[in-house]
């Protein structure tokens, strides 16, 4: 049977485990807080783009729709109004629409754990970097 003293560095060696399993715990936990706020925050960004898309589309239906009232009148530059106030918002939009589709797969991939497109790219440059350097020793 053993003796109290044997079983005392055992206790305290379990006790050490335990509280460092609980350190390892409590940092997974706020390391796993920082990743979902940071989804959370380019979520945000998401809905701002697609808000702003949604917005700049509104006003080009407004703009046809003016635009092609003012065509209705015989004057020639109308047209040219319309075509330049339209293609402009237009293409507005269709760059908001792209900047948060960008964000949104950059907000997937960060939450999925994947790398993004700017991480990708310096990886690749880090590789190409070392490849050069192998081919030059």
């Amino acid at each position: 049977m053993p003796d109290g003293s044997e079983a005392t560095p055992l206790a305290a060696r379990l006790e050490a485990l335990f509280r460092q399993g609980e350190a390892v715990l409590d940092a997974e936990m706020a390391y796993q807080k920082a990743r979902v706020g940071f989804g959370w925050s380019r979520g945000k960004r998401v809905a701002i783009y697609l808000l702003l898309a949604g917005a700049f589309g509104g006003l080009t239906l407004v703009a046809l729709v003016v635009g092609l009232l003012i065509a209705l009148a015989p004057l020639l530059t109308a047209w040219g109004a319309l075509a330049v106030v339209g293609l402009g918002l237009l293409l507005l939009s269709g760059l908001c629409f792209r900047a948060a589709v960008r964000a949104f797969r950059d907000a997937r991939d960060t939450v999925l754990g994947k790398p993004t497109r700017a991480e990708a790219a310096v990886v690749a440059a880090v590789e190409q970097e070392n490849a050069m350097q192998e081919t030059a020793a």
